[in-house]
């Protein structure tokens, strides 16, 4: 497998050296900052997360003061006390994206994070306290207790918040094939999953540079 430092400098010879290359990395937060991320903040990101899946990204950004307003703030526990009229009433509302099982799925991601806090503290204590060399367990776990976070809609949440994650995307898989890693051009199946968590945690430990730091390298190395 390519080391680290050889995509490193690949990337760096891309794009103008280390200065401008650290311009397009990731912001990262430590635990204890992503430990006190409040409860509603993770319901909004895993929202705007989930309704720029998909869609426009750009449509989602411009009307995202009014996601806001209607659902309040995003606070979980008053979200999960939505009835079904006023569910419906949210997903015919033309100031948000019109998509009734996107808007369910706000609401079952309310649940989500409340049973979380139930069982952790907060969602952002349990999300701090994971462990980096096995982020495909944290994804499988966003997509098997959450809506509509499996795949890039999970990694892309974390990331956004601030965890420490790589990201599957397209060009870090051609980053990795390049490499050397035998994977597929979309790697789903946890044998190809394991894959890259070993080869993110090899070079993590010959490197020491964080993981979505390392992803983002990897993506522009190409």
């Amino acid at each position: 497998m390519e080391s680290f430092d050889s995509i490193y400098q690949r990337a760096c010879d891309r794009h103008g050296g280390k200065s401008l290359l650290d311009k397009y990395l990731p912001r990262v937060r430590s635990a204890r900052a992503l430990s006190q991320s409040k409860d509603d903040r993770w319901l909004a990101q895993m929202t705007r997360c989930v309704f720029q899946a998909g869609f426009v990204w750009r449509v989602v950004d411009n009307k995202w003061d009014d996601f806001e307003d209607v659902f309040f703030g995003f606070p979980p526990q008053k979200i999960v006390m939505l009835s079904p009229d006023q569910i419906d009433r949210f997903a015919q509302n033309p100031r948000i994206i019109r998509n009734r099982q996107k808007v369910l799925g706000v609401q079952a991601n309310a649940q989500f994070i409340l049973d979380i806090t139930h069982e952790h503290g907060s969602f952002g204590k349990f999300i701090s306290r994971w462990p980096t060399q096995d982020l495909i367990e944290l994804f499988a776990l966003l997509k098997k207790r959450g809506s509509r976070l499996g795949g890039m809609t999970g990694q892309r949440l974390l990331r956004n918040m601030g965890k420490d994650t790589f990201i599957v995307t397209a060009d870090v898989v051609r980053c990795l094939q390049h490499g050397g890693l035998d994977i597929a051009d979309n790697p789903t199946s946890k044998r190809d999953m394991q894959k890259i968590q070993d080869t993110f945690n090899h070079w993590h430990e010959e490197s020491t540079i964080g993981f979505s730091h390392m992803s983002r390298i990897c993506a522009l190395s190409l």
